[in-house]
């Protein structure tokens, strides 16, 4: 590791931050230790790290703003790519290139502000672009698929590469990157429409007060916990009708304002969230017959 990070650092790829904890870039404020976190400053400077991890057979993860990850509280034997740099946002009339590393919530912002409709679902998801793309991040009837052209990305062997819509294979909160984990987002282009932008405007405020009455906003979280299953109850109401709001594990908590929400008291491990994740899905499978999927992922537990 040693070596690598020196090379990192001779070939002038970007800011390396050693030895943190990933539960200061993590929405559920947990996780253990990381051996280093690496701001590459551009593509090509992507590119030549990739190839050094594979030159030295390094564990590595690509971290956008860690809203949707449960890392282990075990030290992370291998380093962390943030692509903060990649944040480039253009707009050409109501198409938009961004960077992978934008923030998701800006993006939809400035759309919003040109009276460009179809990213209001955004406004309250806060990832980066790349991380939405790989999750098909969505609200409200809505997601990343309905509004992504196409997405560059860095493929497995070095090569970049443009996937059309149709080939990222969008679905209820998965795509093709998902099933091709070595493959990194670069860049997408979104197509919106144009809208009214005070209509747009009212509809995000609605929005944003229906959120600050029914999700806990005020504690650690990662968002829904589960998938809402098809032709079934929303996971939330399966979770509540079986009496589990409130439920305890250490200082993580099913929360009483909606329950698909797993929340950090303040002084919860990453531990207590992963048990008491497990414990509401075999619950709910228990008592219903219904196999609640797990929307976040889970990182370093093997």
């Amino acid at each position: 590791m040693d070596e690598f990070l020196k090379e990192i650092d001779k070939n002038d790829i970007g800011k390396i931050v050693k030895d943190v904890f990933i539960s200061k870039y993590t929405t559920y404020r947990v996780g253990g230790l990381v051996r280093a976190i690496v701001y590459p400053k551009n593509i090509d400077k992507l590119v030549l790290l990739c190839k050094l991890i594979k030159k030295y057979n390094i564990k590595y993860k690509i971290l956008g703003n860690g809203s949707n990850l449960l890392f282990s509280d075990k030290t992370y034997e291998g380093i962390l790519i943030k692509l903060d740099e990649l944040n480039k946002i253009e707009f050409f009339g109501n198409k938009i290139v961004c960077g992978a590393g934008a923030s998701l919530m800006k993006v939809a912002k400035e759309s919003i502000k040109r009276g460009l409709a179809g990213l209001e679902f955004a406004c309250g998801i806060p990832g980066t672009i790349g991380g939405a793309i790989y999750m098909n991040a969505g609200a409200y009837r809505s997601d990343m698929g309905y509004i992504t052209r196409s997405v560059k990305v860095l493929t497995d062997d070095f090569r970049i590469i443009t996937l059309t819509n149709e080939e990222m294979d969008f679905h209820y909160r998965s795509s093709f990157l998902q099933k091709h984990p070595n493959y990194i987002c670069l860049e997408a282009t979104i197509r919106l429409e144009k809208g009214d932008k005070s209509v747009l405007e009212e509809v995000v405020k609605d929005r944003r007060e229906r959120r600050v009455k029914s999700q806990p906003l005020n504690y650690p979280s990662a968002g829904s916990v589960f998938r809402n299953p098809e032709n079934h109850d929303p996971a939330g109401k399966l979770i509540e009708d079986i009496g589990l709001k409130g439920l305890t594990k250490g200082g993580a908590e099913v929360s009483t304002i909606h329950a698909n929400f797993i929340i950090n008291k303040g002084e919860a491990s990453a531990k207590d969230i992963h048990d008491l994740i497990l414990f509401v899905k075999d619950a709910v499978k228990e008592h219903y017959g219904v196999d609640l999927k797990v929307e976040q992922e889970f990182v370093n537990w093997e």
